[in-house]
């Protein structure tokens, strides 16, 4: 698709040929990439904590190499701004900003101008907020920070000069990561400044088949940009299901039609690439898309766990194994474990497994020794990230109603809803209360399908 024009705004025109699936709500059909036996290991697999060892069925290539293989058309000739940080590669490890700088793109007359850098920083290592703007140590370009004290889009004045901003970052499929509000941001940059925007489509690492509640109470939900006095909301950002099985591409097709932002949006496809394919099945390098999910098991658990940062219990921020654990001096770890497993939650089992957070980043019960409990994926296709949530939430409060301590605003705009929490710490059943929302996010499922791209 060489030479194309600029065309398609809702839904987002899909660039390339390679798709490796049916749009849906489209008569274009996008053939599977040839290629491969199937037989590739997987990059990573999860630390044995999986029931099912996976192994790369695909070739399985990012929207990088379709665009440089495929579509450089789009972008051929251009002044272009990356977003991206250190989760935008090739399938061979090799960084975006390298190869939009030279090799094809060189040669088809790309120029790659400047640089944006989301939460955690251009390289993913940075914890903390206000993070400065700097200079690319190998290319001389400047990093404009998108996260100060918030996540935010390219200011006017960074995009003079631009005539395309591309987008290459991989979200974890969980509605509280920033990235993709760091796309929407960016998308409204681009529109306001009558920028065509390419977003370099990767795959939902967890799958796109489990989506799981709550979502988002609308009240709780700010999908406008951060302005002065008026704080954005990039983990809040939309009434979306906690899990939301989409792909980045997906995703800012959906929210450049919901949210009317009438951005020139091309989202270029996956090659090789389903919707139930978990990460580890794609041969794709595992990147840390931030310092505190190390694992694909951290970031299945994530989502589940992501809300008691709203909390007194340590996520396990500072171990090798963030966010499948929670800890906290006076939690009565083999109660809560006991409690859980009486359960018989989908996927998982809970043991006791006592930690010690070092120079933790959430600052919580750094260098001691700590009560924990380990939750261990047993089945991830059958696990529930809302449920599972839900029920951490109701054994502690039931275990430690006196010392558990949850700041309601936190917690809520994370895991999805004030009266679900208060009617947990109550002890209700969590079943029932996550069960609430299965009719919204039924909905929500047939809102979303024409956005979607792949099988």
């Amino acid at each position: 698709m060489h030479g194309m024009t600029w065309a398609g705004r809702g839904r987002g025109m899909i660039t390339a040929g390679l798709a490796g699936g049916l749009l849906a709500g489209c008569t274009t059909r996008m053939p599977q990439a040839g290629g491969g036996d199937g037989a590739t290991p997987a990059a990573v697999v999860a630390g044995g904590e999986v029931s099912r060892v996976a192994r790369a069925t695909a070739p399985v290539r990012p929207g990088i190499s379709v665009l440089l293989s495929d579509s450089l058309g789009i972008v051929r000739g251009r002044r272009v701004g990356l977003l991206t940080n250190q989760t935008g590669i090739d399938e061979h490890g090799v960084s975006d900003i390298d190869l939009l700088n030279g090799g094809a793109a060189k040669a088809a007359g790309v120029q790659l101008v400047t640089l944006f850098s989301p939460e955690h920083g251009i390289r993913g290592t940075e914890d903390r907020e206000n993070l400065a703007s700097g200079i690319d140590e190998r290319t001389g370009l400047i990093v404009h920070s998108l996260y100060t004290n918030g996540t935010q889009g390219p200011a006017d004045s960074t995009l003079r000069g631009v005539e395309v901003l591309v987008v290459d970052l991989q979200d974890i499929g969980t509605r509280t990561w920033t990235y993709v509000g760091a796309m929407v941001y960016s998308m409204r940059s681009a529109a306001r400044n009558h920028l065509p925007i390419v977003v370099l489509d990767r795959p939902n690492p967890l799958g796109n088949f489990n989506t799981n509640g709550p979502i988002l109470d609308p009240a709780l939900a700010n999908p406008n940009d951060p302005s002065p006095g008026h704080p954005g909301r990039a983990y809040a950002l939309y009434p979306v299901p906690l899990r939301h099985g989409l792909t980045m591409g997906e995703m800012a097709r959906y929210l450049n039609a919901e949210l009317r932002i009438g951005a020139d949006l091309h989202v270029v496809p996956v090659s090789g690439w389903k919707r139930e394919m978990w990460f580890d099945q794609t041969g794709l390098p595992w990147v840390r898309p931030s310092p505190n999910l190390p694992t694909l098991a951290s970031a299945t658990i994530y989502p589940a766990l992501v809300a008691f940062e709203g909390s007194n219990l340590s996520v396990g921020r500072g171990t090798p194994d963030a966010f499948q654990r929670i800890g906290a001096p006076w939690l009565k770890a083999d109660s809560v474990a006991a409690l859980l497993n009486g359960r018989r939650l989908p996927g998982v089992r809970f043991e006791r497994s006592d930690f010690t957070p070092v120079n933790p980043g959430d600052s919580k019960f750094g260098g001691r020794r700590i009560p924990g409990v380990r939750i261990v994926l047993t089945d991830r296709d059958a696990y529930h990230a809302g449920r599972t949530g839900a029920a951490v939430l109701w054994a502690v409060a039931r275990t430690s109603p006196d010392s558990l301590v949850v700041r309601g605003a936190t917690f809520d705009e994370r895991f999805g809803r004030p009266p679900m929490r208060e009617a947990l710490l109550r002890g209700e059943d969590p079943d029932a209360v996550v069960a609430r929302d299965d009719a919204a996010v039924a909905e929500w499922l047939r809102q979303v399908a024409p956005y979607r791209i792949y099988r």
